[in-house]
Formats: structure tokens, sequence, C-alpha cells
């Protein structure tokens, strides 16, 4: 009886879990998707890319949703049982709190494990190809990133503006200013031009054109009349590993110890070291913020009223907790010494959760039945 009791809740546990994360991760998907919906409409970018690009950034999302989404559903699942009278049938077939309390529990378990898979490999891989993605549509597909009637902004030092863009790829109006090699910036005005793909780099074949260019030495202008000239408008590959690598990007053991050649700063490694200890600790807030859903909807007496307090506490409880993960972490990264707080956030609430559930709850004395009078 009580297996077929704990299996009915968690099945409606880990669908209403499915469903949220679901939304949730949907919503947070549509308001970033919309950073790139530009590249799309007046750009050139194909739906293909736009989707492979912003599908990278969904793990990233689940994992930040999932302790969330998880505290939600405890709440949703508990009150309408509650509600409907079935935790009152629980009850009266001699299920405890801890009983009643460890479906969720196992959720919460479970989601805590994916958790961790997603943020000890699934997030570093795929930030790692969303930024590479990324950097490779800014570096190696200029065709998309040049828009006309604006100064574009290709890379460090290199600036585009194209008076008219045919639909065949054919530039009117080239301006390309090139401070790339920063003793010699050169500025090159063409009538027009084509852009191509030459060895996995974008290049441009300008035409009818000058390239004007200051001497470093003497300081004297020179200008220099071309039928045609070709200009690459890309970092070369070899830059590629110059990359600067995110923090979301690196696995824990290279944030706990990150490699000496890249000389990071004070700063940078106090961030690095709060991301490890957020990746690892953050599952246990999942566990934390059912616990503490559960110990204040469970707790007490019941009322045919409902409890609509205990609701209220248990939903300002659990947004503090978030707001203050995310203020720990920020603290933590100015000064690690307050690094133990990051573990004592997201045990120390789970643990009272808990050790409320297991303890018995209080009897009730019983009422003395009044003398009959004479």
């Amino acid at each position: 009886m009580r297996g077929e009791l704990f299996r009915y809740v968690l099945r409606q546990l880990a669908v209403g879990l499915v469903a949220v994360t679901a939304v949730l991760a949907l919503i947070v998907w549509i308001t970033q998707a919309l950073r790139f919906v530009e590249l799309v409409l007046n750009r050139g970018l194909s739906l293909v890319v736009f989707f492979e690009l912003t599908l990278f950034m969904l793990p990233n999302f689940v994992a930040i949703i999932l302790p969330v989404a998880t505290f939600i559903v405890v709440l949703a699942v508990y009150t309408r049982l509650e509600g409907d009278r079935e935790m009152v049938a629980m009850r009266a077939a001699g299920m405890s709190q801890m009983a009643l309390a460890r479906p969720a529990l196992a959720l919460a378990l479970a989601a805590a494990c994916l958790g961790w898979a997603m943020n000890l490999w699934v997030v570093p891989e795929s930030y790692r190809a969303f930024r590479e993605y990324q950097f490779e549509i800014r570096n190696r597909m200029a065709a998309v990133l040049i828009q006309e009637g604006v100064f574009n902004t290709l890379g460090d030092g290199l600036t585009v503006y194209v008076r008219k863009r045919d639909p065949d790829g054919t530039f009117h109006g080239i301006l390309v200013h090139d401070e790339r090699v920063s003793t010699a910036p050169s500025t090159v005005l063409a009538e027009r031009g084509r852009l191509a793909l030459v060895g996995g780099l974008p290049q441009v074949t300008l035409e009818n054109g000058t390239r004007q260019e200051i001497d470093p030495r003497t300081g004297r202008l020179s200008i220099l009349s071309f039928a045609e000239n070709t200009l690459t408008l890309a970092v070369p590959a070899e830059r590629d590993e110059e990359r600067y690598r995110d923090v979301r990007e690196r696995g824990v053991l290279e944030l706990l110890d990150p490699p000496a050649s890249e000389r990071l700063s004070a700063r940078d490694r106090a961030r690095f070291t709060v991301e490890a200890h957020q990746r690892l600790s953050g599952p246990f807030l999942t566990v934390s913020l059912a616990a503490v859903a559960l110990a204040l909807l469970l707790g007490g007496e019941f009322s045919r009223q409902g409890r609509p307090g205990r609701l209220l506490a248990a939903i300002a409880i659990g947004a503090a907790l978030v707001a203050a993960w995310l203020a720990i972490g920020n603290a933590v990264a100015s000064r690690l010494v307050l690094l133990p707080l990051i573990w004592v956030h997201a045990l120390l609430p789970g643990i009272v959760a808990l050790a409320l559930l297991v303890r018995p709850a209080p009897l009730r004395p019983a009422t003395r039945a009044s003398p009959a009078k004479a």
C-alpha cells in the first residue's frame, strides 16, 4: 500500500518537474535567443545556424533552473494533495511525515544528481561549443555581420562601412578602416566589392578604389589607387588559440587549478574558485529547497480551510534562499575568506528542514470530559 502511494506521488512530481523545467527553460531560451534574431532578419544568418547557436545555451539554462523548478513542483503537488484531502487519507493509512516526504526527497536527489552531471560535464562542454561557434561567426562569417548603412566592427581594429548591398552579395560604396596592425593603420575606399571565403577566411575583392596610409616614420599620408585589391576581413586562424575561455567553459578541476601559463589576476582566480564551489554545492541546494518546502507544508495540524500562511512562508523562504545564493557568490568573489558560506547556505537549510521532518509530531493532550451536572 505504502509503495503504491510512494509511486503515485513520485509520478506526479516527476511529470510536474519535466513540465515546469521545460516551460521555464523555453522562456529563458526565448529571451536569450532574441539577441540573435537580428542576425537572421537583417544579416542573412540561416535558421539552422541560429537554432544550433541558441540550443548550445540550453544546458546552462537547465542547470540554473533545476533547483527552482524542483521547489515549485514540490509546493504545487503537495498543496494539491492537501487541498484534495489525499494527504488526509495517507495520514490515516499510518504514513508519517517522513514517509509522506520521501517521494519529494527522492525526486530532489535525482534532480541533484542530474545537476551534478550538468555542472561537471554537460554545461562546460555545451558552453564551450557555444562560445567557439559564436567566435566562428564573428571572425569567420563576416558576410552575415556586415550591415549596410552603418559602421560594422568586425573583431578588434577592423571597421567596415557599406552604402548598399545587393542580394547576390555585391557591395557598393565601401569604406574599410584597418587598425589590426597598430603601427600602420590604413583606410580603403572602393566603388564596389564581392565577398568570398578563401581558406576558411572571408576575403573581399575591391574594385576601383584607393588605399590611404600614414607613414609612421615621417607622418606623411600616402594614397595608392588600385583597379582591384583583395582584403581579408577576419583574424587569421592562428589567433584562435588566443581566445580567452570564459568561466563557464572550464571544468571544475581547471577552475580549482588553472594553468599557470594564463597568468590570471587575483580577481579572476577568485571568480574561478567561486564558480567551482558553486557548481559542486549547487545540487545540494536543490535538496535543501525541497526539504524546506516539505517541512513547512507537512508540519502543523490539519485545517479544513487549508494553510495559506505556510504556503506563503515556504515561497518567501525559497525566494530568499535563491536570492542569497546569488548574493553570496558575489560577496565571496570579493573576499575568499567567506568561501564556507557557499556550503553553509547550500546545506544548512536542508539539514534543519530534514530534522523537523524526522522529529515526531507532538502529541495533542487528551481533552477531559466535563462531569455531568446532577
